[in-house]
């Protein structure tokens, strides 16, 4: 990748992390100052549909929602949360698996290059 581009893709994903108020800023900024890149980020945001009101909403926003049901909300907390332990507990499980053939694989390494030694020593 382009440094022109990867400086493009962490300018987006800056922008995107501050939510919608980022994004109208730069524009506005963008045509007071260099009115094309006004223009050009406001095509941006209209092509990548990040006008779009459910792009900025914030995954926490989304779960605090309440439906008005105390019973329900309650449900629906525990299930996030365990669905949450869950997923921690998956990834620990993954890595440790990762580590085990990285260890293996190494043991083999360390296995062979000492065959290989011994061999060239008789």
């Amino acid at each position: 990748m382009s440094t022109l581009q990867s400086w493009f893709h962490e300018v987006v994903a800056w922008l995107d992390a501050r939510g919608k108020g980022a994004w109208l800023t730069a524009m506005i900024l963008g045509f007071i100052f260099i009115w094309p890149l006004g223009l050009a980020i406001l095509f941006y945001m209209l092509w990548s549909d990040r006008m779009n009101h459910r792009f900025f909403k914030c995954k926490s926003s989304r779960m605090s929602n309440t439906t008005g049901n105390t019973a329900f909300d309650k449900y629906k907390e525990d299930t996030i949360t365990r669905l949450n332990e869950e997923q921690t507990a998956f990834k620990t499980f993954l890595q440790r698996l990762r580590d085990a053939k990285d260890q293996t694989e190494f043991d083999q390494f360390m296995d062979e290059r000492t065959a290989e030694q011994k061999a060239a020593k008789a």
